[in-house]
């Protein structure tokens, strides 16, 4: 196994299809990273952060919305290697400074800007997160074609969801995610056992 710089091991929930998670746990099969250019964290394989119910309530929602057949979690231990860690300063300072100089490189080449969007009408939380993907891609493709970092995941907090009652600052669906860059992070699967 590799040596990674970032000694943090957590355990980390992926809502998928039953299918998906069957071909994991019981032939072996890997897991995708997203491509998506709406993907807040940038691409990668995202999991909920010691967050089983919130990984199968949106496995869920990807059912209503006619894109899985049976919703499911599927557990995995993460070993988050070289973390691209948005809950600590160091990375949300690297972030911003960088931010300019992507709209500079946007400018230079006369691209639109990415913009954050919502995804129907009663999305307040612009899920649609354009923006902060492209800006997470190009800060660590900048660090890696410099040579001064590879980053091996990025870990973020996303606000979401109402507030828990009148006045709060507490979303009811808020959460840690974590988009794994290299799939050497994942150490293991496992099959979380199923509330009744």
């Amino acid at each position: 196994m590799r040596e990674f710089d970032y000694q943090r091991l957590v355990i980390g929930y992926h809502g998928c299809d039953a299918s998906v998670r069957d071909k994991v746990i019981q032939k072996g099969d890997q897991l995708k990273a997203s491509p998506k250019r709406y993907d807040w964290l940038g691409h990668g394989i995202y999991f909920w952060e010691h967050g089983p119910a919130r990984a199968l309530e949106w496995a869920k929602e990807q059912k209503q919305r006619g894109k899985l057949k049976t919703p499911a979690v599927l557990g995995a231990v993460l070993h988050l290697g070289s973390c691209f860690d948005l809950l600590d300063a160091e990375y949300t300072d690297m972030l911003a400074e960088a931010y300019p100089l992507f709209k500079d490189s946007m400018d230079a080449t006369k691209t639109p800007l990415p913009r954050n969007k919502a995804l129907n009408k009663t999305d307040k939380d612009q899920l649609l997160r354009e923006l902060d993907c492209a800006v997470v891609n190009w800060t660590i493709k900048e660090f890696e074609r410099g040579g001064t970092a590879h980053f091996h995941s990025v870990r973020g907090v996303f606000q979401e969801g109402d507030k828990v009652f009148t006045d709060s600052c507490i979303r009811l669906r808020s959460h840690i995610q974590i988009a794994v860059r290299d799939p050497a992070c994942i150490l293991g699967y496992f099959q979380p056992p199923s509330k009744r």
